[in-house]
């Protein structure tokens, strides 16, 4: 080690850990998120159904993975690619690891499953096996069967006159070994079952009975194969590529899109599921078919698709659900009737989603729409719902014969084709329809309306954490943030002519955008704290966010920590940064918070030489996850909040209440596991408070100008 590298090492000796050592794989970080949300199906704090859907979830979140990231990481493999991670592992070690842990899931996920499913029995929720099916049930289900099954279902003999049909993206098949009955001879066949059919079937009566849809399949197989005795069957789901390859060269984005979203539907397999009693024979006939390798086949011994056992979550059962949400109405906007200018005139204001209604957002365009004296709408639209009143409101607007530009981002994964057709949908209204950069994904969440007020034009602007989609709003915790801040206006106008224009802005005054600075602009706040602690001033970072992944960031906290900067991260999925290690990260806490509601704000707050919480506090607000790609592939906005009111309402309430959460929440461990927050006296819910107390433009106002309410003391 040459001298300055001794230097460098002693000033910062987190440096002197290998980088495997320093970083948590990403891929296996996800899958613990994932064991955290399956673990809320055993969460007894929880109602039933909402336990059975959190275990739906997780199996939704586990085949979208393989779809994407084992995807990515299979064909590196199959491309011979061998670049290392950076925590030092390859694409082969990656995957097996991946596999290892995957198969510990799906195991606690069918361990789950048997427990909630004698949990349903006896709360009058029943899933009948085929030997309980009674004559009446017969009688019905074979009408059943014949009007709504038997005309969509294709049985496929597989011999060399009919080869192996293609099997869609998350298909689920019934394979079978048949014996003609009048030559004994055998027959191989296929039985693929249609998405269009339900994966449950309810049963009539005043119980609620329901059977699977193979099982029902199964109980008149004669119909399908009439003279044949069945010999041996199985069952199996497979999984496949689902990540798109764009072609940068791209002349027509949107026809590109098209036939890019047509080939995902054929990608490769990746994963197929059996069900554990599948016969040897079939088995093998199925890999040799989909020309797959043991290490893709998993087998399950319990139920296949565990995703759709959400179908059973059935209304008439108040008791087994949470209590529903009624979020309420911004005390601001009720105060100036509902009037979108008028409240954002006065001061800035936030509203906290979904405790807080997403209405108001809605109201801010649709009063945009009819309102007369507004003449330009700009809007950013990365995922929205199937019937958005945000997409109405714009075609209202261009009708009316004002200039509306809306950004439509294609790259929205698994949300392509709705946003193709959205900007059909626009287009022929009148708006001006962009979609961005090839090379970018556009994940900012802006909207501007320009308004002419006594002569004049102003801005007004909405900066939100999470997407214009009125249904996610109802369990994503998000932030909107309301201001006619005269330097905000520009930058976000700034934005938009850089997203339609390419006119990159020489710099902004207040928001700071990536790709061009968000990764700097945290490393600099950062060494601010630093140096703070260097010279004897209290020094923390505050943040919340989804995922933190990024090597360069996780270095500078680390750097900082040895320096003895406090820092407290929320961090609700990926970690790669390992906390609590001796000489490294003694003074980073990393904590989860997984519970009824999905934590999606993203905040960061500086003690900017005072100890948190602190009015003199820095505080954003942002779009962006701590990723490179985030950083670095994507259009995103980090916006700072200076109005005393709502910095108070961001930190003085959101993020100490996050920190404070001792019901919710799993801290991470040096070895990269994870314990739930075992506290027994003084528990605290952040969800439960924010139910309790949802608005908090009135918590603002009762402690402006005073001390922030401090819920740190018990």
């Amino acid at each position: 080690m040459t001298l300055s590298q001794t230097q460098e090492a002693n000033k910062f000796p987190f440096r002197n850990f290998p980088v495997e050592e320093r970083l948590i794989n990403r891929e296996l970080s996800w899958l613990r998120f994932n064991m955290r949300v399956m673990e809320e199906s055993n969460n007894l704090a929880h109602p039933l159904l909402e336990r059975l859907r959190f275990l739906s979830i997780s199996g939704s979140n586990l085949d979208e993975f393989y779809m994407v990231r084992v995807a990515g990481i299979r064909g590196q493999i199959t491309a011979g690619v061998e670049k290392i991670s950076n925590e030092g592992l390859t694409p082969s070690e990656q995957l097996d690891q991946i596999n290892d842990l995957a198969e510990d899931l799906i195991n606690e996920q069918q361990v789950c499953w048997a427990v909630l499913l004698k949990k349903l029995k006896d709360e009058g929720i029943n899933l009948v096996d085929t030997p309980d099916v009674t004559e009446e049930d017969m009688i019905w289900l074979e009408s059943y069967f014949l009007e709504s099954v038997f005309p969509i279902l294709t049985p496929l003999a597989v011999d060399p006159a009919h080869p192996f049909p293609f099997i869609p993206n998350l298909g689920f098949s019934i394979v079978l070994e048949l014996e003609n009955n009048d030559d004994g001879s055998v027959l191989l066949a296929l039985l693929p079952v249609p998405r269009q059919t339900k994966r449950f079937v309810r049963l009539p009566g005043d119980k609620v009975r329901f059977i699977s849809v193979e099982n029902c399949i199964g109980l008149f197989m004669n119909r399908l194969f009439p003279n044949y005795t069945i010999k041996g069957d199985g069952i199996f789901r497979l999984i496949r590529d689902s990540e798109m390859e764009v072609d940068e060269e791209a002349e027509d984005l949107v026809r590109v899109f098209e036939s890019a979203l047509k080939r995902r539907r054929r990608g490769r397999v990746i994963r197929l599921e059996v069900n554990a009693e599948m016969p040897k024979n079939l088995l093998k006939m199925v890999r040799r078919e989909l020309r797959i390798t043991k290490k893709e086949i998993v087998n399950i011994k319990g139920i296949l698709g565990i995703a759709e056992v959400d179908q059973l979550i059935v209304d008439g059962f108040p008791n087994l659900k949470f209590k529903s949400l009624d979020p309420r109405f911004p005390q601001r906007m009720k105060e100036k009737g509902g009037n979108c200018f008028s409240a954002i005139r006065e001061k800035d204001f936030i509203v906290h989603h979904p405790f807080e209604s997403f209405d108001v957002v809605v109201s801010f365009l649709r009063q945009a729409a009819l309102d007369p004296d507004v003449v330009a709408i700009k809007q950013t639209l990365y995922r929205t719902s199937e019937d958005s009143p945000i997409i109405r409101a714009l075609i209202d607007a261009a009708e009316a014969g004002k200039s509306v530009t809306a950004l439509v981002e294609l790259k929205a994964r698994f949300d392509e084709a709705q946003n193709i057709k959205w900007a059909r949908d626009m287009e022929r209204a009148g708006v001006q329809v962009v979609y961005g950069f090839l090379e970018l994904k556009t994940h900012a969440k802006i909207s501007v309306i320009i308004r002419r007020e006594n002569e004049q034009l102003r801005t007004y602007v909405h900066y939100g954490t999470g997407n214009y989609h009125p249904i996610t709003a109802k369990v994503y915790t998000d932030l909107s943030f309301f201001t006619d801040d005269e330097a905000l206006g520009r930058d976000a106008v700034h934005i938009f002519n850089y997203l339609t224009g390419y006119a990159r802005p020489k710099q902004l005054e207040k928001v700071v955008i990536s790709p061009y600075g968000i990764r700097d602009k945290l490393m600099e706040m950062i060494d601010r704290e630093i140096e703070f602690a260097r010279i004897g001033k209290p020094a923390s970072v505050w943040a919340k966010m989804n995922a933190l992944v990024d090597p360069v960031i996780i270095d500078k906290l680390y750097e900082a920590s040895c320096m003895g900067v406090s820092i407290d991260l929320i961090v609700r999925g990926i970690c790669c940064l390992r906390p609590g290690v001796a000489g490294m990260s003694e003074k980073i806490r990393v904590k989860s918070i997984v519970g009824r509601f999905l934590e999606h704000a993203r905040i960061t707050c500086f003690g900017n030489g005072n100890k948190m919480p602190s009015d003199q506090a820095r505080v954003y607000i942002s779009s962006s996850d701590w990723m490179p790609r985030n950083f670095e592939r994507r259009v995103e906005s980090m916006v700072p909040i200076e109005n005393q009111t709502v910095k108070s309402q961001v930190l003085g309430q959101i993020m100490v209440a996050n920190l404070k959460d001792n019901t919710q929440s799993w801290h991470l461990q040096p070895d990269h596991s994870f314990i739930r927050d075992s506290t027994v006296d003084n528990k605290f819910s952040a969800h439960d408070y924010f139910l309790k107390n949802p608005s908090l433009s009135g918590m603002g106002k009762a402690i402006e100008g005073k001390d922030f309410p401090l819920l740190l003391k018990e």
